[in-house]
């Protein structure tokens, strides 16, 4: 009744969707868990504010290959059009963000620069209390 055989993305959603529509300027790529352990990377436009519209791309995996491949699938047009992309520290979203997004600039989400500055400063405060010791 639902249409769900008949889904144009059924062959493929297992592993992948995307949604071109749904790009903006601005884009956040990170990953998730969401049950047993399997590992997600989710694009989603932050202007949407978590409602309709704000899934860009959820691929299944965090395989840098893997995800920049579902990501070519986004008319290049439309990605040339992503001015900023927020993303935590790691090597394999940098990669992402540069193969797909080459002219968006680089957001360290604020989370990452926290736990940084968090974890300096409690460095510092174990390295003075054992001179004080």
């Amino acid at each position: 009744m639902s249409g769900y055989r008949q889904w144009s993305e059924l062959s493929h959603a297992d592993e992948w969707l995307v949604f071109p529509k749904n790009i903006g300027k601005r884009l956040c790529i990170d990953e998730t868990s969401i049950s047993d352990g399997e590992l997600y990377t989710i694009v989603s436009n932050p202007d949407a504010r978590g409602g309709k519209g704000s899934l860009v791309a959820l691929v299944k995996g965090v395989k840098a290959q893997d995800v920049i491949d579902t990501l070519k699938l986004i008319p290049e047009n439309l990605r040339s059009m992503v001015k900023e992309v927020t993303m935590d520290l790691s090597n394999s979203m940098n990669l992402i963000v540069r193969c797909c997004f080459p002219k968006a600039s680089r957001t360290i989400d604020r989370f990452h620069v926290q736990k940084l500055a968090c974890d300096a400063l409690q460095e510092m405060r174990i390295a003075h209390r054992w001179d004080a010791i």
